[in-house]
């Protein structure tokens, strides 16, 4: 019998969706905070962001949302980098269900333009693609010069969930494992600099944050039945992400684990340690200079006919 105690008390459930409903509002916010109003301290406390306002363990959010714009600003400088050098970029991001990957990688791409930094986040295999090379399916994926690859899971589901699921037998694993070192070496070897980033969480976190996917109606479409099944085997995800983190963490491609616990600290942890991996600098632009609206006596603009407008109802 299991004696551990399991995150069940109706308060602590009440916190976590609390916190999960602030920082969806965050989420919000973020699109819209900048330099200007981040430096109006009562804009902030209208907005319920005072010096005060804490929310994720003791992060501040006043201090959360500065330091988000100031990496968000590195990640643009980034971006023109990789742009300007053809530098190809892959980052990797693993973690259990819930672990808080999405949101950072929501976080890495909210400033960035999606034809220079895109997410790659591939659903399970069809049938077709059960018959080819393991690897195969992700190639197409990889970045041409100028780009960053953003892995929402990756090659790795073959050490984890396939494992722990039984989608793989012990031949196709041991592959893999032969497999993925050789495979890492190449792309960097091509000039593909890869990121390995696994969010750690605990085992009472991801139950807190089940439970408040579960009475969060607009979140509930983020728990799978593999999600659900991944809380009873908790062990043997962690026995196999043991066994993925030794066999895989090599000097030219190695693993990086980020403390997910609380959510902003991890986001703001794991984008400042990305920037740190790679030697971009700020490019030099041209001046913007709009030049004047063209008008020309004899254009006459067309009228829209009303059965075309979207109605307003707001």
């Amino acid at each position: 019998m299991n004696d551990r105690p399991t995150f069940t008390h109706h308060k602590d459930i009440l916190r976590s969706i609390e916190r999960d409903l602030i920082d969806s509002y965050d989420e919000e916010l973020e699109q819209e905070i900048d330099d200007d109003r981040l430096s109006d301290a009562s804009l902030l406390k209208t907005l319920g962001i005072d010096e005060n306002s804490v929310d994720d363990g003791d992060m501040n959010r006043q201090t959360y949302f500065r330091e988000l714009l100031r990496l968000q600003g590195e990640l643009v400088k980034l971006q023109d980098w990789v742009q300007h050098t053809k530098e190809k970029v892959v980052v990797i991001f693993e973690g259990r269900d819930s672990a808080g990957k999405g949101g950072v990688i929501k976080r890495i791409t909210q400033r960035l333009n999606p034809r220079v930094c895109r997410v790659a986040a591939l659903p399970a295999p069809n049938d077709r693609e059960r018959t080819q090379w393991y690897f195969q399916r992700y190639v197409s994926h990889l970045p041409a010069g100028g780009e960053i690859v953003l892995f929402d899971r990756s090659w790795y589901n073959r050490a984890g969930v396939e494992r722990v699921m039984g989608f793989c037998n012990d031949e196709q694993y041991e592959e893999f494992f032969r497999s993925v070192p050789e495979f890492e070496r190449m792309l960097v070897r091509s000039g593909i600099r890869l990121i390995k980033y696994w969010f750690s969480i605990t085992d009472e976190e991801q139950e807190a944050r089940f439970m408040a996917r579960i009475h969060d109606p607009l979140k509930q479409w983020k728990l799978s039945p593999m999600d659900v099944e991944s809380r009873r085997r908790w062990e043997d995800y962690t026995k196999a992400k043991e066994v993925m983190l030794e066999r895989t963490h090599i000097a030219e491609a190695p693993w990086w684990i980020v403390q997910a616990v609380e959510k902003k600290k991890a986001r703001l942890n794991c984008i400042s340690h990305l920037l740190d991996q790679l030697p971009y600098e700020a490019i030099p632009h041209p001046e913007v200079a709009l030049p004047p609206r063209v008008y020309h006596p004899d254009y006459l603009r067309h009228p829209v006919p009303a059965n075309m407008h979207v109605p307003d109802r707001y």
